[in-house]
This record gives structure tokens, C-alpha cells and sequence, in this order.
């Protein structure tokens, strides 16, 4: 039975419909016991009764990392953290953003994405993503019935991984491409830099990846047989070595939420500069001061996860045509690899 539309890097659109983290409220040492809607109106008096008894009902507050009922009494210490719905974003108006655009017809737009560029709105990225810059650019574009706010998106990059993209322009191109994705008959390669030496000239990494319920802005990998996260594959093999580092090739076989990112860190090669999962940090090497000198100032190059979408493959949904898009590395990752290969004494 096929999964749900795939998104690069690596994220189905649903699943930015997730809950997040709201309120925190860590109950005190004296802390008599007490209903837990009662807790809460007490502790948040901004949210109303009824907005926490939906939110209760939803299973979106968390004691203790655990869905909650309203019958729970809280004891001294409890942590109760209430997730919220993302709130909808403001309407979209049209923002010139810079586009580096590869291809272009009356169906579809190809595009190199840059780091830092957020592709569509959502909390704290009310303006200047991809979607506004697209607006810019096109008077209309098919939108997504279930996400008004991503015309001409199939899928995304997160906003510090750059690479290439495929827009829809027309509402049959949008269609088309969705069944590729959702089919796997696309075509997604991916270069990344991670902390540590690969042993292995190849491999394939097979886990279920859901958010962390001790962070819900992360994710992490489940078992395959676990009934949590979503069935996730990545195949990866090794460019090249460094004395402490590899430059990889991935493969994505489905699409996850940070995918790549988690999957490397699940099996102890988290990207180089991924601050969001601790690769900012010096992971691998020996603790000499000449070494950790060299390995910070290989990370100051590059202020965000080393991960680059270099090929995508498709057909194209009017001629039918098998298109391949590829790109080269952006000059943050370039450098990082001329430094690695010059080594310590570079």
C-alpha cells in the first residue's frame, strides 16, 4: 500500500500540521493535588477552560512525556506541556525574493535553492519564503486543497539545506508530479559532510522517524516493528574519507521529516554544522588543541547542517520526458571539503 505524498529532506506536507510546543509548566515542590484542567487555568490564564479541554481531548498535553487525561491529578514535579496547533499563517501577499532559477516552462520551475530561504510560511516565517517569492513571480499557481498556503509545492527542502527543487506551475503539472513523488518514481540525491569515518563503502539505514516526545521540534528513530513514526529508508554510500569526517552520497527511499539528518545521527554520524541535533559540536577526533582548532575553524565555514539536494530526477508532466536537474555544491560546502582534505597541517 504506498504511502503519502514524499517531500525531500525528507517530509511529508502533513506533517508540518504537527503539534508543537505551547506551555511548559513544571509543577512546584508544594504542589497540592489537583485536577489537571484546573492546574492549567490556574497556571495559563490567557488559555480558556475550553481551549485546554479540547487540547486534552486531542491527546495534545503531555504530563511527564505522556498524553494526558483530564481526570489526572498532578503531583509536586510534574511537567505538563501543552501542544498546540501551528496557528495559520497571515494571507499570502506577493515579496520579491531571489531565485536561482534552472529551468522553466509553462508547466514546471526548477529552482537551486539557497540556504536560509524557508519554502512556505509557518511560525515565525511569515514572510520572505520561497511561496512569497513565487507569488513574485507568477500571477497564479495551483494550490494543494489541503495547503492553501504552498501553491506550486510537491514538496520542500528545510531552510538550510540547499539543492534543487521542482515548482508547479499549472494544476495538472501539481497533480502529475504529486503521483511521482507518492509513487517513488522520482529521484532524490543528496551530499552531505558528517562527523566520523564511515566504515562501510555503502549501506541502508531502516528505522521509523517521529518526533522526540522530550523535544517535539526533533525528531528520532523507532524501531521498524514500532507502531511509532513512519517507515523511513535511507541508502547512503561513501564519497569520501577525511581523517575525521566523510563526504556521503544519500538516497532517499521515502521522505521524513529531517530524514537524512536523523538517520546519520541514529547511526553516529550526525551532520557536520546540524545544530538543530548537536553537529555544531566537535564529534569526532583527538582532543589535542591543535585538532580542536582546526575543527572549529572547518565548522565556522559553514553556519548550518552540511547537506546539499546535488540531483533530482522526474518526468515531466506534459511531454512525459525523463528530466534530470543537477547541481553543484554551494561554496560553504566546497570549502568545508578543501579544508577537510588539507587536514591539520593545511
Amino acid at each position: 500500500m504506498p504511502e503519502e505524498p514524499l517531500l525531500d529532506d525528507a517530509t511529508a506536507l502533513e506533517d508540518e500540521d504537527a503539534l508543537y510546543e505551547h506551555y511548559r509548566v513544571v509543577a512546584a515542590k508544594g504542589q497540592m493535588l489537583m485536577r489537571l484542567d484546573v492546574f492549567l487555568v490556574n497556571q495559563l490564564p490567557n488559555i480558556s477552560r475550553n481551549r485546554i479541554r479540547i487540547a486534552l481531548e486531542a491527546n495534545a498535553i503531555f504530563v511527564n512525556d505522556k498524553p494526558s487525561k483530564l481526570s489526572y491529578k498532578i503531583k509536586p514535579f510534574d511537567v505538563v506541556r501543552l501542544m498546540l496547533p501551528y496557528p495559520p499563517p497571515p494571507e499570502l501577499v506577493a515579496e520579491y525574493v531571489p531565485l536561482d532559477i534552472v529551468y522553466e516552462d509553462e508547466n514546471v520551475m526548477v529552482i537551486n535553492k539557497q540556504a536560509g530561504l524557508v519554502v512556505h510560511p509557518g511560525v515565525g516565517n511569515h514572510h520572505g519564503t520561497l511561496v512569497h517569492g513565487l507569488l513574485w513571480h507568477f500571477n497564479e499557481l495551483p494550490t494543494p486543497a489541503k495547503e492553501p498556503y504552498r501553491p506550486g509545492l510537491v514538496h520542500r527542502l528545510d531552510k538550510e539545506t540547499t539543492g534543487i527543487m521542482v515548482v508547479a506551475k499549472r494544476e495538472h503539472a501539481m497533480i502529475h508530479l504529486s503521483n511521482q513523488f507518492f509513487h517513488r518514481t522520482t529521484d532524490r540525491q543528496y551530499v552531505a559532510i558528517v562527523w566520523g569515518v564511515l566504515k562501510e563503502d555503502a549501506g541502508t539505514i531502516t528505522g521509523n522517524i517521529g518526533r522526540s516526545p522530550r523535544d517535539r521540534q526533533k525528531f528520532m528513530v523507532y524501531p521498524s516493528d514500532s507502531e511509532a513514526g513512519k517507515h523511513a529508508v535511507t541508502h547512503y554510500r561513501v564519497i569520501e574519507r577525511f581523517s575525521h569526517a566523510t563526504l556521503v552520497a544519500c538516497k532517499l527511499e521515502t521522505g521524513r521529516t529531517h530524514q537524512i539528518r536523523v538517520h546519520m545521527q541514529h547511526i553516529g554520524h550526525t551532520l557536520f554544522g546540524d545544530f538543530f541535533y548537536g553537529g555544531e559540536k566537535i564529534l569526532a577526533g583527538p582532543p589535542t588543541q591543535r585538532y580542536r582548532q582546526f575543527a572549529q575553524n572547518t565548522l565556522d565555514l559553514i553556519p548550518r547542517q552540511a547537506l546539499h539536494a546535488k540531483t533530482l530526477t522526474f518526468e515531466h508532466p506534459a511531454t512525459h520526458e525523463r528530466m534530470v536537474f543537477d547541481s553543484e555544491l554551494p561554496a560553504d560546502m566546497q570549502a568545508v571539503i578543501e579544508k577537510l582534505r588539507a587536514g591539520f597541517g593545511g
